[in-house]
Order: structure tokens, then C-alpha cells, then sequence
């Protein structure tokens, strides 16, 4: 999978740009703030429905219009697909082909994409909120049905807590009833799916890691389940008192973290920041071998200003992966171990928006 052309109007500092892209690396260099990840956040917002920089899409509108737009000619192994990707200031609408997509969710698999930028360079330290994200971004990418049961958790998620905050004006218990056996029910498939998921990442970024650090290092990453599917049903049943005390849902997936071990030992607690970073390294690189085991061909690697953050060993790594895969790279200067490790498709200078 590669993208052939991307055209942006209106989107960021970008008037009017219609570039080809090389299947191999693109390099878009440049001073900060000129421009360079608006490319890669327009792709990414073309693969997920959403940014990576930012909650509020209108945003992404240039300043003083009223609309931004995004075209992507994407050719896949055996057929072509054109993505157009619409920004309003009250929404945002996808269209496939020319035929309208009814509903985001659909949009997932036509692009597939693997993003590392310096805050995933945080990914340990961070929130569980940005890793349950870490998790959902990925998997929603290559199983629908994930996306949907998600979707459908946190819409009862949202209805079961609003019943909640009604509860003590307005007791009504087999109101809660009929919420909490659809919130078990998906919950469920979210559980499920999730630790399916991290079970396969886990032995493909262990092996990854293993290689990385030499064989001196063993990586786990562990699932943490706020509650197991085994035991949803009765906790949310046992929680319900409290829940109408605190006015929100206490148990469910909405409360899961990772944890990330080498040889035994917690890396957010014990671990130097060279080891959090390959942890996050071999991370990326299993997204990019399991997307390209699921979907049978690999998805686009968009390194945003990432390469500064790693030494010449991870740099190496990271391009030992990346044959045959589309790359786009952002960077202030092109770093002597970029041009040993890989031949360069096409350089892009940037400068305050105009790309020569």
C-alpha cells in the first residue's frame, strides 16, 4: 500500500498543494512550525477520522476559510481507492471512491497507517487514558468489529451514567437494568478483542526487543483489565451503589492500562529512558508487522520529528524494518545515519507552507 498523490486545500498553512509521493522514503525538511506534520497529520485524519494533534477538527481549517479538504489517490496491491476527507466547522464528512461514506467506521482499512512521533516517545509515562488510545487506534485500523462494539460501549457508557446522575431524583432501577446488560455486553467484546489483541503484540514486540537489546532484555506487555469478562456481569451488579453514589460506572474497559516489563521488572518505575524508548520502538514496529500480517500488505510508516529522539542503534533498527514500506519522515536536517541507512525516493524542502 502506498500513497500515490495527496492534494490539501485549505487545510493548515496550506493554500493549495498537490504533491506525487515517491513508494519508498519522503523526507519533508524544514525549520519548525512551517508546515512539515500538517502533511502527516492529514494522512493520519484520512486513515483514522481524527487527528493526532489535536480533539477539535475544525481546527485544521485555514485561518479565515470555511472548509478544508484532502484527496489521497491510495493504490493497494491489485486496486486504486481515492479518499476525500472534508473539514467544516460543524463536522467533518468522508467520501470513498465519490460514493459517501455513511458512517466514519467505514473508513477504517482503506488507509492503514503506523504513527511515531516524540510523544510516543512518552507512551510509559503517560496517562492510562493515552494508552487505552494507543490500543484503540490500532486495533479499530484492522477490525471493524472492534470499532463498532467500542463505539457502542462508550454510547452506553455515556446513557449509562447520565441514568446515574438522574438516579436520586428519579429511582429507576429497571432503567439501570436494560443499561447495564448492554454495557455488559459490549464491555465484553471490548475486553476480548483488546486482550487478543495485546497477546499478539506482545510475543511480536518481545522478539523485536530481544533482537534490539542483544538478547539481554525480555519485554512483556501486560494487559491490565479493569475487570475480566468473567467477572463484568457480577461487578457492575456489585457496584451499582456505588456508581449512583459517585454519579459514574466504576468498573468496564474504559478503566484498563498496559503495563510494560523487562525481565520482570516495571519500566515506568525501573526502567532508564533508553529503555523506555526501544520498549516504544519495538511497540511501533509490531503495529507495523501485525498490521501487515492481518491485512496482507503493509500500511504507511509517518515518523514525525522522531529521529533525533533515537541513537544510531534504534535508527537502524527502525529502518531494518521499513523495506517496501511507504515512509514519510519530518525533520528539521537530514542526519548523516538517514542517508546510510536508506535510499532516498524524494527530499521536500519546507518553508512557511510552500514545498519545493
Amino acid at each position: 500500500m502506498y500513497i500515490q498523490e495527496i492534494t490539501l486545500s485549505n487545510f493548515r498553512n496550506y493554500n493549495e498543494v498537490q504533491l506525487k509521493l515517491d513508494k519508498g522514503i519522503n523526507i519533508f525538511k524544514g525549520d519548525n512550525a512551517q508546515g512539515k506534520t500538517n502533511i502527516l497529520e492529514a494522512i493520519y485524519l484520512c486513515a483514522t477520522a481524527r487527528s493526532h494533534r489535536t480533539s477539535q477538527e475544525k481546527e485544521v481549517i485555514m485561518w479565515n476559510e470555511q472548509a478544508a479538504h484532502i484527496t489521497l489517490d491510495v493504490q493497494k496491491r491489485t486496486f486504486e481507492d481515492k479518499i476525500d476527507f472534508h473539514i467544516t466547522q460543524k463536522g467533518k464528512a468522508v467520501a470513498i471512491n465519490k460514493m459517501p461514506v455513511a458512517k466514519l467506521g467505514e473508513l477504517f482499512g482503506t488507509l492503514t497507517v503506523v504513527m511515531f512521533s516524540p510523544e510516543d516517545l512518552q507512551l510509559i509515562k503517560k496517562s492510562p487514558k493515552e494508552r487505552r488510545r494507543f490500543i484503540d487506534i490500532e486495533l479499530c485500523q484492522f477490525n471493524k468489529m472492534y470499532y463498532y462494539a467500542l463505539k457502542q460501549y462508550y454510547k452506553v457508557l455515556k446513557q449509562r451514567n447520565n441514568a446515574l446522575k438522574q438516579y436520586n431524583h428519579n429511582p429507576n432501577a429497571e432503567m439501570l437494568d436494560v443499561w447495564d446488560m448492554q454495557y455488559v455486553e459490549y464491555a465484553k467484546e471490548v475486553v476480548k478483542r483488546r486482550s487478543e489483541f495485546i497477546e499478539e503484540i506482545n510475543t511480536v514486540a518481545n522478539r523485536i526487543h530481544a533482537d534490539i537489546s542483544g538478547g539481554k532484555e525480555e519485554l512483556q506487555v501486560v494487559y491490565e483489565p479493569n475487570v475480566t469478562s468473567e467477572q463484568l456481569e457480577d461487578k457492575v451488579r456489585r457496584y451499582r451503589s456505588k456508581d449512583i453514589m459517585t454519579q459514574s460506572s466504576t468498573v468496564g474497559p474504559h478503566r484498563d492500562d498496559l503495563k510494560f516489563l523487562i525481565n520482570g521488572m516495571d519500566v515506568k518505575v525501573y526502567g532508564s529512558q533508553g529503555q523506555q524508548r526501544t520498549v516504544v520502538l519495538s511497540m511501533k514496529l509490531a503495529e507495523l508487522y501485525l498490521m501487515q500480517e492481518h491485512l496482507g500488505e503493509a500500511p504507511i510508516l509517518l515518523l514525525d520529528d522522531v529521529l533525533s529522539e533515537l541513537d544510531d542503534n534504534r535508527q537502524r533498527y527502525l529502518f531494518s524494518y521499513t523495506e517496501n514500506i511507504q515512509t514519510l519522515i519530518t525533520c528539521t536536517g537530514v542526519e548523516q545515519s538517514v542517508w546510510n541507512n536508506q535510499k532516498i525516493g524524494k527530499l521536500y524542502n519546507v518553508i512557511k507552507g510552500i514545498i519545493s
